[in-house]
C-alpha cells in the first residue's frame, strides 16, 4: 500500500485493532478512519477503548461513532470520501445468530462499502477458520453451513483476489471482543483475511459490421453477436505480451532451432467461400462452421489484393457506429537466410475427413467464418510472388546459417536431410467453430499453421513430432500416432494439435507436412490457466501478469479465487424443427459467456402435437468477472426471453 492511501475500519469494538494499525502507519501519510456501531458512551465501556481512541487520534486518525457498516453511504462524515482499503474484522450479527443472518450482514456490508471504495481499492474481511466457506478454510465446512463470503461479495461485483492468514502477532495490542455481544473474543488463531477487489462490469454483446475483400469481391456482413468480443483483439500483434503470443514465440523459437521458419505477414479475411473450403477440404466438421449471409456484396471490387508488401485492412463498425480498422493476421515475421522452395500440397489425410453437403452457389451457404487457416495458407503458397521470393533466399548459400525468430538467433544446421534444408512456412490467426457449449469447446481460437516440404526418407512426421514432443511434453502434451500423422493430446481438453502428411509413400520422393496447433489451449497448458475464457479477459490485471514475458511453466495467479458454480434448468416446447446449434449460440450471447456446460437431461415428443419438450441443465461460472446468484439468475431469465423471441420456443 502506498504511503498516501486511506483506510476505513468498520465494526470496531474496543478500537484495539485500529490503534495497532494507526501505530504501524504513524510514520507514513496513510490516514486512518475507525468507526463503530455503538454510541460513544457505550463504546467507551469496553476495556481499553478510551486509551485506544486516544492513540488513534494522536496518530492523526479519526474516530466516528454510530456508523452502520451496512449503510456507509448514509454517514454524513463519510460523504464524498473514497477509501483505498475498507477493513471489517471478524464480523458478527451479535448474540447467538445463525449463518443466514451473518451471510445477510456480509452481503449488506459489501453492497454498502463499494459506495465508499476507490476504483482500485481493496476490501479486507477477516473470518474465523471455517466461516468463509472457501477451500482456504481447513477443515472446510459444508457449503450450506458457511457464510459463503465469496458469493456474498459477488453480489456487490467484488471478486476474491487473495486469502492469507490473519497475523495476530503483528497487532500486539489487539484484543478481540464482541463474541455474542460480550467482551469475549473470537478464536482468531487460524483466522483468514479475505481480500476483495472490484470486478469489471459485464458488457452486452454488440452487432459488429465487417467489410472485407474476398476473392476480389467486397463483402459486408455482421459478426454473430456471440462472437463480437473475440474479433480484433490484437493478441498476436507485434509487441503483444498476451500468453497466446508468448506461446507462439516459444514454439517458433523451438522449431527454428531445427528448421528455417518463415511467418506470413499478409492480412487475410475472416470470410471464406464454400468453394475455398471445398478446394482444400480440411479436417473440419461442416456442421461446426459459422455460415454468414452478406449484407452487401460488390462484385469485381477494385480493392487491392493482399500481398506481402502492402497489407490491406479490414473495416469494422459496431452497433454504436464506432469504426475499427485492424489487421487479422499475426504481423510476426520469422525468416531464415535459407529457403529452397515452397509447394502447395493439400494433405490427403485431411481431404478425406471432410465432404461439403451444402450448395456453394446457394446464397445461404456462400460464405463462412474461417474454421481453419489452411485454405488461405494454400492460396498464399500458390502465389508466384511468394514462390519467387522463397527461391531467391536459397541461392548461393551454405548449409550452416543463422535463424532469426522475433529477435532470437540460433546457429546450427537446418533440419533437412542429406544436406538439403527444409523450410517451414507458417501463418497464425483467429478461427471460428460453431460448437456446443462445453468446458473445452472454443467458439474462437488462434491457430498456428505450418507447411513444409521434406524428403520422404527423412521421416519428417517423426522429426516434427519429436521436436514438438521435446517442447510440449513437460506441460502435459502427449503424442498419439494415427494413420498419416500424429495427434497432440492433453488432459483435460483433448486435441491441441496435429501433424499430417499429404503424400507420404515409399514411391514418392517428397512429402508435404502440415502442422496445426491450437495456441489458446496450449496457452492454458503452458501457463496453468484455470479456464480458457481468461484469455479473453479485458481486466488489465490479466496482462500485467505477463508484462515481463514469463517463460512457459510459470503458473498464473488467478484473478478470482474460488468462483462459485450456479446451475439452473430450462425447459421448453419446440416445433417440428429444432436446431440445437442456434440454442447454444443464444446461450453464449445471453450469458455473456458465463455458461461453461450444457447438459440435456430430458426430452419428450408429444405424439399428437408434433412438438418436442427439451430440458437442459446449464452451469454458470466465471473466472473473469464477479458472478453472483442474482447475476446468474438474471442471465438465465434473459436466456428465456431470447429463446422465446429468436427461436420461437414456449418456456415451460
Amino acid at each position: 500500500m502506498s504511503p498516501s492511501r486511506s483506510i476505513l475500519l468498520v465494526g470496531e469494538g474496543n478500537f484495539s485493532f485500529s490503534a495497532s494499525v494507526s501505530q504501524q502507519y504513524s510514520e507514513t501519510e496513510t490516514s486512518i478512519t475507525a468507526t463503530c456501531l455503538q454510541h460513544q458512551e457505550e463504546a467507551l465501556r469496553h476495556e481499553g477503548a478510551a486509551n485506544n481512541i486516544k492513540i488513534i487520534k494522536d496518530s492523526g486518525g479519526v474516530v466516528l461513532f454510530e456508523v452502520d457498516c451496512t449503510k456507509l453511504e448514509e454517514c454524513a462524515s463519510l460523504q464524498g470520501r473514497l477509501f483505498d482499503r475498507v477493513v471489517f474484522n471478524f464480523p458478527h450479527c451479535g448474540r447467538k445468530s445463525g449463518v443466514k443472518k451473518n451471510r445477510k450482514l456480509l452481503k449488506r456490508f459489501f453492497l454498502s462499502c463499494v459506495q465508499v471504495l476507490s476504483e482500485d481499492g481493496e476490501v479486507h474481511v477477516s473470518l474465523c477458520n471455517g466461516q468463509g466457506g472457501t477451500p482456504a478454510d481447513q477443515p472446510k465446512r459444508e457449503w450450506h453451513n458457511s457464510w459463503q463470503v465469496a458469493a456474498m461479495a459477488a453480489e456487490a461485483h467484488l471478486i476474491l483476489s487473495d486469502v492469507h492468514p490473519f497475523e495476530s502477532e503483528r497487532y500486539q495490542s489487539y484484543k478481540c471482543t464482541g463474541y455474542r455481544s460480550q467482551d469475549k473474543g473470537f478464536h482468531v488463531e487460524k483466522g483468514l483475511v479475505h481480500v476483495f477487489t472490484r470486478s469489471l462490469p459485464y458488457t452486452p454483446a454488440q452487432i459488429r459490421k465487417v467489410e472485407e475483400v474476398v476473392e476480389g469481391d467486397k463483402v459486408q456482413y455482421n459478426i454473430p453477436a456471440e462472437l463480437s468480443d473475440y474479433i480484433f483483439r490484437g493478441f498476436l500483434c507485434s509487441g503483444s505480451v498476451h500468453p497466446v503470443r508468448l506461446v507462439q514465440d516459444f514454439l517458433l523459437k523451438g522449431l527454428a532451432e531445427k528448421w528455417s521458419v518463415s511467418m506470413a505477414t499478409e492480412t487475410i479475411p475472416f470470410l471464406l467461400t464454400a468453394k475455398q473450403l471445398q478446394a482444400c477440404c480440411c479436417d473440419v466438421d461442416i456442421a461446426h462452421c459459422y455460415w454468414v449471409q452478406p449484407l452487401q456484396k460488390d462484385l469485381n471490387s477494385d480493392a487491392q489484393t493482399f500481398t506481402g508488401k502492402e497489407k490491406d485492412h479490414l473495416m469494422c463498425s459496431d452497433s454504436r457506429g464506432h469504426t475499427d480498422t485492424r489487421d487479422t493476421l499475426s504481423a510476426t515475421c520469422a525468416t531464415s537466410d535459407k529457403m529452397d522452395r515452397v509447394r502447395s500440397k493439400a494433405p490427403e489425410s485431411l481431404r478425406s475427413a471432410c465432404s461439403l453437403d451444402v450448395d456453394p452457389e446457394g446464397e445461404s451457404g456462400l460464405y463462412m467464418l474461417r474454421p481453419t487457416l489452411l485454405p488461405q495458407m494454400e492460396e498464399l503458397l500458390t502465389k508466384k510472388e511468394l514462390i519467387n521470393d522463397a527461391e531467391s533466399h536459397g541461392e548461393d548459400e551454405g548449409n550452416n546459417k543463422s535463424v532469426e525468430v522475433e529477435g532470437h538467433k540460433k546457429e546450427g544446421p537446418s533440419g533437412g536431410c542429406n544436406g538439403v534444408p527444409s523450410l517451414l512456412f507458417g501463418i497464425s490467426g483467429l478461427v471460428f467453430r460453431n460448437v456446443p457449449v462445453n468446458h473445452w469447446a472454443l467458439p474462437a481460437f488462434h491457430e498456428l499453421l505450418f507447411r513444409g516440404d521434406f524428403i520422404s526418407e527423412c521421416e519428417p512426421i517423426k522429426l516434427l513430432g519429436q521436436r514438438l514432443e521435446t517442447l510440449l511434453v513437460p506441460y502435459g502434451v502427449s503424442l498419439v500416432t494415427e494413420k498419416g500423422g500424429v495427434r497432440l493430446m492433453a488432459q483435460p481438453m483433448g486435441l491441441v494439435g496435429r501433424v499430417s502428411a499429404s503424400n507420404e509413400s515409399d514411391n514418392i520422393k517428397d512429402v508435404s507436412v502440415t502442422v496445426s496447433l491450437n495456441l489458446d489451449l496450449l496457452a492454458v497448458l503452458l501457463f496453468s490457466l484455470p479456464d480458457w475464457r481468461l484469455l479473453w479477459s479485458h481486466d488489465p490485471r490479466f496482462l500485467q501478469h505477463f508484462a515481463l514475458c514469463p517463460s512457459p511453466g510459470k503458473p498464473f495467479r488467478p484473478l478470482s479465487l474460488f468462483p462459485e458454480h450456479f446451475s439452473f434448468d430450462i425447459s421448453f416446447w419446440t416445433g417440428p424443427t429444432w436446431e440445437e446449434r442456434k440454442f447454444h449460440a443464444v446461450i453464449r450471447e445471453a450469458s455473456h459467456g458465463t455458461v461453461e456446460h450444457v447438459k440435456l437431461i430430458d426430452m419428450f415428443s408429444h405424439p399428437d402435437l408434433s412438438q418436442t419438450s427439451y430440458c437442459y441443465r446449464l452451469t454458470y461460472q466465471s473466472h473473469t468477472h464477479a458472478l453472483s446468484h442474482t447475476q446468474a439468475l438474471k442471465f438465465h431469465k434473459d436466456l428465456e426471453s431470447l429463446l422465446t423471441s429468436r427461436l420461437q420456443v414456449t418456456i415451460r
